[in-house]
C-alpha cells in the first residue's frame, strides 16, 4: 500500500502546479539558504566581471528545498537563456547531443535527477563540460569516423536528492557544489507570509505560524498546506486563515500534528512501539506489519523521523526513542530504558 499522494512529502505530486509568480526571480528575494546564496553571490559577480559563462554547479539534497528554483534564479541573474530537462528523459546519447548542439554562449542547461542520468549519456558529457565539445561517430562499422565539434560555453546546472549515487567522473566536473538544507522556522513563516500575499489570501500570524510549523522546513509542503487551507478557508470559515482554521484543517481534515508527523509517520512509530515493544525490529518487518514496502518506509518516511530524533538505527534494527514515547503520549516500558542512554 503506497501513499503518493502525501502532503507532506517533500517530492512534486500530480496536482503541484508550478506557480512561477510563488518563485523568487533573484537572489535578493531568495528567502532562507543563506550560506548557499552568499556563495552564489560571489559566483556571478565573478563570472560578470570576466565576462565568462558561470562554472557548473551542482545542487544536492532532499527534494522541495529550491533546487530547481535556484537554476532559474542564476539564469536570471545572469541575463541568460535556461533550458530544462531531467535525467531520466536523456534515454540516449543523441538526445543529449541535440540539446547541446542548440546551446548558445552563456545559456544555462538545468539537469533535475542528474544521478539518473544513463552511462552512455553521461560519457557525452564529460567532454560537453570540462572541454566545450561533443564527439560523435558518423557511420557504422570500418567507415565508421569520428567528429568533434565545438560548443560555446555555457553552464550545467545539476540537481540530485542522492548524491551518493552520482559517479565520481561526473561530480568532479562540476566546479561549485552545495548542499541544500532544511529551512528553520523564521524562514518557512516569511515565505508562508509572502506566498499568501501572492496568493491574496489572508493569513494571519497564527495562521502562518502554523502552517510553517508543520511543513517539515520544506517550501514545497508549505506552499501545499497553504493551499489547502486557503480552501479550508473559504469553504468553511470567513475566508482569512487564522490558527484556529489552519489547525482545524491541518489536524482535522489532513491529519498533521504540530510537528509535521502525518497518520503514516505515527502508523510507523505506533508499530515499533505497540507491536515490538519499541524495538529493535527490522525494516523489513516494519514495512509488512503496515503494509508497506520497505524501500518507502526508508527513503520516504524513516528521514524525517530520525532527524526528529524519534527513530534510532540500530545493528539489530530500528528503535523508538523516548522522544517518540513522548510525543505520542506513551510511557516507555522499563525494558526500553537502557536503550535510551545518551539519546
Amino acid at each position: 500500500m503506497t501513499h503518493p499522494n502525501r502532503p507532506v512529502d517533500g517530492k512534486r505530486l500530480p496536482g503541484d502546479s508550478v506557480d512561477h509568480a510563488l518563485r523568487p526571480r533573484f537572489l535578493k528575494d531568495y528567502i532562507g539558504q543563506d550560506r548557499v546564496v552568499e556563495n552564489l553571490k560571489v559566483l556571478i559577480e565573478a563570472a560578470k566581471q570576466r565576462k565568462e559563462a558561470l562554472d557548473h554547479v551542482l545542487f544536492y539534497g532532499p527534494p522541495g528545498l529550491g533546487k530547481t528554483t535556484l537554476a532559474h534564479v542564476l539564469a536570471n541573474e545572469m541575463g541568460a537563456n535556461i533550458k530544462t530537462t531531467a535525467g531520466p528523459t536523456i534515454e540516449r546519447a543523441g538526445d543529449l547531443a541535440a540539446i547541446l548542439t542548440h546551446q548558445r554562449a552563456g545559456d544555462i542547461l538545468f539537469i533535475d535527477e542528474i544521478h539518473r542520468l544513463g552511462r552512455p549519456v553521461e560519457e557525452v558529457l564529460y567532454s560537453a563540460m570540462e572541454d566545450f565539445v561533443l564527439d560523435i561517430v558518423i557511420g557504422k562499422g570500418p567507415a565508421a569516423k569520428n567528429v568533434r565539434l565545438n560548443l560555446p560555453r555555457f553552464t550545467v546546472v545539476g540537481a540530485t536528492t542522492r548524491l551518493a549515487l552520482l559517479t565520481a567522473p561526473l561530480r568532479d566536473r562540476f566546479g561549485a557544489v552545495f548542499r541544500m538544507d532544511f529551512y528553520d522556522q523564521s524562514a518557512m513563516e516569511t515565505i508562508v507570509s509572502k506566498a499568501s500575499v501572492k496568493l491574496n489570501v489572508k493569513a494571519e500570524d497564527g495562521g502562518v505560524t502554523e502552517i510553517a510549523r508543520r511543513s517539515r522546513g520544506t517550501p514545497r509542503v508549505a506552499l501545499r498546506l497553504l493551499k489547502r487551507a486557503r480552501d479550508f478557508a473559504q469553504v468553511r470559515s470567513d475566508n482569512i486563515i487564522t490558527q484556529a482554521v489552519a489547525d482545524e484543517c491541518l489536524s482535522g481534515l489532513l491529519e498533521i500534528d504540530q510537528l509535521g508527523l502525518d497518520d503514516m509517520d505515527r502508523r510507523v512509530l505506533r508499530t515499533i512501539i505497540e507491536n515490538f515493544e519499541g524495538g529493535p525490529v527490522g525494516l523489513e518487518t516494519i514495512a509488512a506489519s503496515i503494509s508497506e514496502e520497505a524501500d518507502t518506509i526508508m527513503d520516504v518516511i524513516e528521514p524525517f523521523l530520525l532527524q526528529l530524533g524519534f527513530l534510532d538505527r540500530t545493528p539489530r534494527g530500528r528503535v523508538a526513542t523516548r522522544r517518540a514515547y513522548e510525543h505520542l503520549g506513551l510511557s516507555s516500558p522499563p525494558r526500553q530504558e537502557g536503550l535510551f542512554d545518551g539519546i
